[in-house]
């Protein structure tokens, strides 16, 4: 009986561990429990001792236990996973085997408890009873099955790639190979992991597998390497950490991590161990902070220990730098690094270093204040040990879809020499930046942009980053403007306003017109009729518009502009334009179109003049009021086109060649204006002059000629124009001579003369000849040469001085004067060009190839260049970039450069009177060169070197020379930058590439004004 009780208990036993439903489990420990009772009931009756006679009492199949519907049992959600995506769900508490066992008279309900009367049970029964009830106890105390209390309110996933074991015994799982765990927002990866499943702890570690040395044959003697791998990877929300060794709790969220590696924004931390706590902050011992991702940093920090709040600082004890594996006396007693995903304010580290003129300094330190996700402002200062100090406020703002800007505002107090020394000074400057521009969403109809750039004429001396920008250093004008413009789509009106500052440094002298206020009507037919019936009218064709300018400006020392007088010293006027133009076409081919032009000023304004007999100078007087002045003009045009066909000899050009194109556009034009010096206009006048030697003329002047808009001009206008305009195209075949495609060349864009005549003029009639020359010699280049000629020749007065006379160059026999010309051309040269030149590119690579920058260079005002920028920032690595090989498997050769040359050459005639030719009649050509050289050389991977120079050929000199060397040292950023001529000065920084570290580790080196390196 034993033996068979014992087979019993493991086969329950085995039940449990095996099965997966709980219905299953609940039937099979019924089953098991009724023999158990039976086999104990038997032995105790076998025991008892009978009466004679009496029959021992067998069950009655009737009163067998009859499973409860409300006791069904259901799947516990808590836990999931299996072996290769095989789910393991572990039973929940099973129905009490004493209600099982029991005769209710009537099922019990879900969740109500079952009465059982034992008085009416006899011996036998109540010997069952009472064992199924201890077995009842003790499945209700199994940690597995108990309901839940220890926090896990959520499933559990967990799956191995190569096994899972299970313990029943001390409720364990074990999982092997790519193990994973997952529970709400924690993702745990590890080759081992062991897990409780009556708890919420979880371990993970990695595993040692032998390292096979290179070379090293399987069966050498020798001591077996072993390395670690599949070691743990634990994610909670966007926090990632990287291990050794980890345990964790998923009930208290505390976890026990050693080697730690993980990241918090543009830093690395590492530690030997560390501790979470349940609030998610780290606590590490013998850890490192670097901003190097390379498995073995460059530098780091060393930290005896630290607190980390991820997302928000790390908080550290004693601390020192190390630099390749070799600790620096370089150590702080606590400090922190701030890591914020959102604005926020703290304090701005100073940089420091010495300034012979005023001593040693603190620059560029303060305080930043994160005001909004809008606006922020950043307060920095600088002062000196010699008494001067500076302050400067900066900010930045935004609004999605409306607009964006920044402002700037600096001022400093210089100071230089000793105070009560003669060489004492004193200077205070200031300098304003204001850029806004409005989102072109926010209005359409109506928009406000500044930009603003007003500097005192000694900040920049005084400021020294300016020093170190040749830009900035050797600027000789700055403008600024802020304009609004606002329009009526409904009826064609438009406003804008500006105010426009023109700064010239050299000399302190400023340009300030505010405001500057345009009124403009766009063009319309004011004869053409709504409801248009039949064809065109002429009249309907008639067009007018209406522009109005007022304006209020000022030119003075930029020291004077506050202490000018609005009414005296400003000039202001206001301005009418109203053209009346329109267009007929007379014979199917001539494009004839008339205008009209009235212009009209208004000015506060004029000035009298008169000569002072005894004091011998002239005398002007103004007059304050309104005053009005016009002028008015008409003009006559007629244009037309005429087309010629030249089909060339086969015999000379083949048959590529289908015909040559040539269209000729003339264009006569007439044009009259009245003589408004005449005296019935009022806006010319005359005074006597006697001089001392009592000679008198009669002086005309205008009292309006320094009025803002001018003055009409002298002389009545009558004048012809001629304008021809000549184009020269060839159409050629395309591909073999079967196909009927055709391409045109362009052999003569443009050639066009210009010429007019004044009939109205009593000397000099006939202008210049203008002469206009356009070729197109590839898709990117365009050579454009524009000459003039000038129709009169010198002449010689009686002492023998050149004069311009009255006859023309064509009387003499010679063809108009040439007055000169003016153009700048540039190229850039590389390899990829070398290339080209030399047919070492295919058809695919010059497809890709970017258009060639070679061309006219209309925008270069320095030497300084974007190509000595753009080469500065070559030495940048390419972060995973692998080295190019060639077809035998060597690196391939790579030295990338380029250097652009730029030429200007400006011809005038030199009319210098000693230097006049007698006998040709003519000056002689005065050449102005420039030549400007800018390149740089990447030497290798992290190596650049760029340059900037150039010649100036009228004073003989070098001119503006800079050169910069960078290197890109993977943490840091070495550069060294010099400039050259025409001063001396140099600048050398090292410093970290982390903006958490690039103002704490750094080091500048530069010149000053008085300890610049003089080489020459």
């Amino acid at each position: 009986m034993r033996r068979k009780t014992a087979i019993l208990l493991l086969w329950a036993a085995l039940a449990m561990m095996l099965g997966s439903c709980r219905h299953g489990l609940q039937q099979t420990l019924t089953d098991v429990t009724s023999e158990l009772g039976n086999i104990i009931g038997s032995d105790e009756a076998e025991a008892k001792e009978v009466p004679a006679g009496e029959v021992k009492p067998t069950p009655d199949p009737s009163k067998e236990p009859t499973p409860d519907p409300s006791k069904e049992p259901t799947p516990d959600p808590s836990l999931k996973g299996g072996e290769k995506g095989d789910s393991l769900s572990q039973p929940s508490q099973p129905a009490s085997q004493s209600e099982a066992n029991s005769q209710p008279s009537q099922p019990a309900s879900q969740g109500e408890e079952l009465l059982v009367d034992t008085t009416k049970m006899d011996s036998l029964q109540l010997a069952v009873y009472r064992h199924n009830k201890a077995i009842d106890d003790s499945i209700s105390l199994d940690s597995i099955n108990r309901q839940r209390k220890n926090g896990i309110d959520s499933p559990v996933e967990y799956v191995a790639n190569d096994s899972i074991i299970y313990l029943a015994g001390t409720n364990m799982a074990y999982l092997y190979g790519e193990s994973n765990v997952k529970y709400q927002n924690y993702d745990l990866k590890s080759e081992k992991i062991y897990m409780g499943l009556d708890s919420s702890m979880v371990h993970a570690t990695g595993a040692l597998k032998p390292v096979q040395k290179e070379g090293a044959k399987p069966n050498d003697e020798g001591e077996q390497e072993y390395e670690l791998t599949g070691t743990p990877v634990f994610k909670m929300g966007e926090d990632v950490y990287e291990n050794d060794t980890m345990a964790f709790n998923f009930k208290t969220k505390k976890g026990l991590i050693r080697n730690v590696y993980t990241e918090q924004e543009d830093g690395y931390l590492r530690s030997q161990i560390s501790k979470r706590t349940a609030t998610g902050e780290v606590y590490l011992a013998k850890g490192r902070y670097t901003t190097c991702d390379a498995d073995h940093p460059d530098f780091y920090i060393s930290l005896s220990r630290a607190k980390v709040r991820p997302g928000k600082d790390v908080v550290f004890g004693p601390a020192y730098l190390v630099v390749c594996d070799v600790p620096l006396p370089l150590a702080i007693p606590y400090g922190f690094f701030p890591f914020t995903k959102s604005y926020s304010s703290g304090f701005i580290m100073p940089t420091y270093g010495d300034e012979s003129a005023r001593g040693f300094y603190l620059r560029d330190g303060g305080y930043y204040f994160a005001i909004s996700d809008k606006v922020d402002l950043k307060l920095l200062g600088e002062i000196y040990t010699k008494g001067s100090w500076g302050v400067s406020a900066a900010s930045n703002y935004r609004k999605r879809y409306k607009y964006s800007g920044s402002f700037f505002f600096s001022y400093q107090d210089t100071r230089n020499g000793d105070k009560g020394m003669p060489d004492y000074q004193r200077q205070e400057s200031f300098k304003i930046q204001w850029s806004h521009r409005q989102d072109p969403k926010a209005n359409p109809f109506s928009t406000l942009s500044a930009s603003v750039n007003f500097a005192t004429s000694s900040f920049e001396r005084n400021n020294l980053t300016s020093m170190y920008n040749p830009q900035a250093m050797t600027q000789s004008t700055r403008t600024s403007s802020v304009s609004w413009s606002t329009t009526f789509s409904s009826i064609g009106l438009s406003l804008s306003s500006s105010f426009n500052l023109a700064q010239n440094m050299r000399d302190t002298t400023v340009s300030l017109t505010m405001p500057d206020l345009n009124i403009s009507l766009s063009r319309f037919y004011p004869f053409k009729r709504k409801k248009a019936a039949g064809k065109e009218r002429w009249y309907e064709k008639i067009s007018m518009s209406y522009t109005g300018q007022i304006s209020n400006s000022i030119t003075t020392k930029e020291n004077k502009v506050l202490k000018s007088s609005l009414v005296k010293d400003w000039r202001n006027g206001m301005q009418h334009q109203i053209p009346i133009s329109g267009s007929f076409t007379l014979f199917d081919y001539l494009n004839v179109n008339p205008s009209f032009n009235f212009t009209d000023r208004m000015y506060m304004s004029k000035v009298v003049r008169s000569w002072d007999d005894a004091a011998q100078r002239e005398v002007c007087d103004t007059v304050y009021g309104l005053h009005n002045v016009y002028n008015w003009n008409l003009s006559l045009s007629a244009s037309t086109k005429l087309y010629g066909f030249f089909i060339p000899n086969r015999k000379i050009f083949g048959d590529k060649v289908d015909r040559i194109r040539h269209v000729l556009t003339p264009q006569v034009s007439f044009s009259f204006a009245p003589d408004f010096s005449a005296s019935r206009y009022g806006f010319y006048e005359t005074y006597q002059k006697t001089d001392a030697y009592g000679n008198v003329s009669l002086v005309q002047y205008s009292p309006f000629q320094n009025g803002m808009y001018g003055i009409p001009g002298k002389g009545r206008t009558g004048s012809i124009s001629v304008d021809l305009s000549n184009n020269l195209e060839m159409k050629i075949k395309a591909g073999d001579s079967d196909t009927v495609d055709y391409k045109k060349i362009s052999l003569i864009d443009e050639l066009g003369v210009a010429m007019s005549y004044n009939m109205a003029a009593k000397v000099r009639p006939l202008s210049d000849l203008n002469m206009r020359l356009r070729l197109k010699l590839t898709k990117s280049y365009t050579f454009n040469l524009n000459a003039v000629f000038a129709t009169y020749a010198y002449e010689l007065d009686e002492n023998g001085r050149p004069y311009l006379g009255t006859h023309t160059e064509y009387g003499y026999g010679r063809f108009g004067r040439f007055q000169g010309m003016s153009q700048n051309i540039s190229y850039t040269l590389n390899p990829e060009k070398l290339k080209k030149l030399f047919g070492g590119k295919n058809k695919d690579e010059e497809e890709e190839e970017e258009e060639d920058e070679e061309g006219i260079d209309t925008d270069r005002e320095s030497n300084i260049d974007d190509t000595m920028v753009k080469g500065q920032r070559n030495a940048s690595r390419k972060s995973g970039s692998k080295a190019q090989t060639d077809d035998d498997g060597y690196m391939t050769f790579s030295m990338p450069w380029s250097l652009t040359i730029g030429y200007g050459i400006t011809m005038r005639e030199n009319q210098d009177a000693e230097k006049f030719n007698k006998k040709t009649m003519r000056y002689p050509y005065k050449l102005t060169q420039t030549l400007n050289l800018s390149g740089n050389i990447r030497l290798s991977e992290g190596w650049n070197i760029a340059f900037s120079s150039g010649y100036d050929f009228e004073n003989k000199k070098i001119s503006m020379t800079t050169a910069s060397l960078q290197r890109d040292l993977h943490c840091f950023n070495m550069s060294c930058s010099v400039v050259l001529a025409p001063y001396t000065s140099y600048n050398f920084t090292f410093r970290c590439n982390a903006s958490t570290l690039t103002d704490a580790l750094k080091y500048d080196k530069r010149s000053g004004y008085s300890n610049a390196v003089q080489w020459y």
